[in-house]
């Protein structure tokens, strides 16, 4: 049973469109909204209802969900906070991979105490309503995030998002501050998205580019996978988590030129290709055995900071009772 009986989407494209598909199909009431005439008709014929009106799309809803461009959250949220009257005492929350930026967004709207954070890890390089899919958002796993020290989160707000994803979508938690969150993305999202883009930009300016397009097979295929992404869906995700994604992307540099002189000068380079063992040995992400060990919080006191807690080793929240979350590591 969903804990929200009417939820708003804003934004119809990949992610917006597809948890709009998966709530419909989970027998909640969503309403769609984007500002593109397009994407509303496609939702229309896909069954769903939608607007091209905000106000429209939030009356009466008890969840809002902002799935709109990173660039576009600070306006949206100043719109819906002009629209805040009809959503009666609604939870806020977004799809976004950068978190700090969109908690900062909502606080500038005066919307900050009704917010949590979401991002569901799920996507591909498509874009659209048309590419999306109530699969895609399916069982995925989620950030769910919460303030880190010196903010706080209305707890009722975070328990009733943790059983809405654990429960009707399928999915796992793990619940972190914004920095964890947008550390972590950085590193696993972010930066690969770089990478890739530099690896297609290297064989976009080689003089050898047709003939290594012909040879191109498996090793270029994954490794430029998220290149062909919206470009400017990847510069806002990276610009927006400049303050993360710098760091990574310093290291990644000292340790390529390591590699460089190590390569010109005949030196052994057995350190760079060997650095990541430990990691081989896990396993692929989403291919490693789960382990058995099942944790509790009881949800009583300051329980969203231990679970941020547990969430940052490693935990993810698989469900919730009425009295504690269970998590899995």
């Amino acid at each position: 049973m969903s804990p929200f009986a009417r939820v708003a989407v804003l934004g119809l494209g990949l992610v917006g469109g597809s948890l709009a598909r998966l709530l419909a199909a989970r027998g909640i009431d969503v309403v769609g909204q984007d500002v593109d005439p397009a994407s509303v008709a496609e939702a229309s014929v896909a069954g769903l209802s939608a607007t091209g009106s905000v106000a429209e799309a939030v009356a009466g809803a008890d969840l809002v969900v902002l799935a709109v461009p990173l660039r576009a959250m600070r306006s949206t949220a100043a719109e819906l906070a002009r629209s805040v009257a009809s959503t009666a005492d609604a939870t806020l929350t977004d799809v976004g991979s950068v978190k700090g930026p969109v908690r900062q967004a909502m606080e500038a709207a005066g919307l900050g105490e009704r917010y949590v954070g979401a991002h569901p890890m799920a996507g591909t390089e498509q874009s659209g309503f048309a590419a999306s899919s109530a699969e895609l958002m399916h069982r995925a796993p989620w950030a769910v995030t919460v303030p880190g020290a010196g903010g706080s989160i209305a707890p009722e707000r975070l328990e009733r998002l943790l059983r809405l994803v654990t429960g009707p979508l399928g999915g796992t938690a793990a619940v972190l501050t914004d920095e964890v969150h947008d550390e972590a993305a950085a590193l696993i999202s972010h930066v690969p998205h770089v990478l890739a883009t530099q690896l297609l930009n290297a064989v976009a300016g080689a003089p050898v580019r047709d003939a290594a397009l012909r040879l191109a097979a498996g090793s270029f295929r994954d490794g430029t996978r998220v290149a062909f992404t919206d470009p400017s869906r990847t510069e806002a995700m990276v610009t927006e988590n400049a303050a993360w994604v710098t760091p990574a992307l310093r290291k990644a540099v000292r340790d390529l030129e390591a590699l460089v002189a190590a390569l010109e000068t005949n030196a052994p380079v057995h350190d760079f290709f060997h650095a990541a063992d430990e990691l081989r040995a896990l396993g692929r992400p989403g291919e490693r055995t789960a382990s058995a060990e099942v944790l509790s919080v009881p949800l009583t006191g300051d329980w969203p900071s231990t679970l941020a807690a547990r969430c940052a080793t490693g935990a993810v929240v698989v469900s919730l009772t009425d009295t504690e979350a269970l998590l899995a590591r």
